[in-house]
Order: C-alpha cells, then sequence, then structure tokens
C-alpha cells in the first residue's frame, strides 16, 4: 500500500475568526459597490453633462457609504479573542454579512433610480 496515502494526516480545523471575516467581508463589500456606484452613475450620466459635478457627486457617494460599512466592521472588532472564535455567533454573522452584501449590491442602483426621478421631477 502507498505509505502516503495512510500517513497523511487530517489537519486540524483553522478556527473561524468573525472578526477578520467581517473585515474580508466590509472590504470587499466596499470594492463591489464603488465599483457598481460607478458603473451606474457614469451609465446614468454618460452623455447628459460635461461638467465636473457628477464626479463630484460618485466621490461623496463612495465617501459617504464608507461610515455605514465601517459600523458592521466595528460591531466585530470588539469580540474578544475568545468570541471571536466562537461558532454560537455563526448565525449573527450570516445576518450581517447578508446585510453587508445587500447594500454593496443594491444601493448603487438605489440612488442612482432616486437621482433620475429627482430629475426627472425637476
Amino acid at each position: 500500500m502507498n505509505k502516503a496515502l495512510h500517513s497523511h494526516k487530517v489537519a486540524a480545523a483553522k478556527p473561524v475568526d468573525w472578526r477578520k471575516k467581517m473585515s474580508d467581508n466590509v472590504a470587499y463589500g466596499l470594492l463591489v459597490y464603488t465599483g457598481l456606484q460607478i458603473f451606474v452613475t457614469l451609465h446614468t450620466i454618460q452623455g447628459n453633462s460635461t461638467s465636473i459635478m457628477p464626479v463630484f457627486v460618485l466621490v461623496v457617494l463612495v465617501a459617504a457609504i464608507i461610515p455605514l460599512f465601517r459600523n458592521f466592521e466595528r460591531r466585530w472588532e470588539q469580540l474578544s479573542d475568545e468570541d471571536a472564535h466562537n461558532i454560537a455567533y455563526k448565525a449573527a454573522y450570516r445576518r450581517d454579512q447578508a446585510k453587508v452584501w445587500a447594500l454593496a449590491a443594491l444601493l448603487p442602483f438605489v440612488i442612482s433610480g432616486g437621482f433620475k426621478l429627482l430629475s426627472a421631477a425637476f
């Protein structure tokens, strides 16, 4: 028999660190939000204006969302080392993870739609 197959030791599962996982989700969520916000905003204003104002608004929208995303991360940073690895936090982590990704994916479209409605109304 092949010794390599029998001598292979199963690596111990690395404990989950909810703080790091949430920090990663927030970072990637901000990247997705920013990319979508740029795409949606530029698509919305394409050909409508030659001013710098839409770019300024885009920067403000991206900067304004950072504190909201940071609140998710801050809650998880406050966990003790013991709690950070406690599996009992899995459901709360999944809820916050879903909120981060829902905001990242949907908020650019909601904001752009709101601006379209406002510009159509005035």
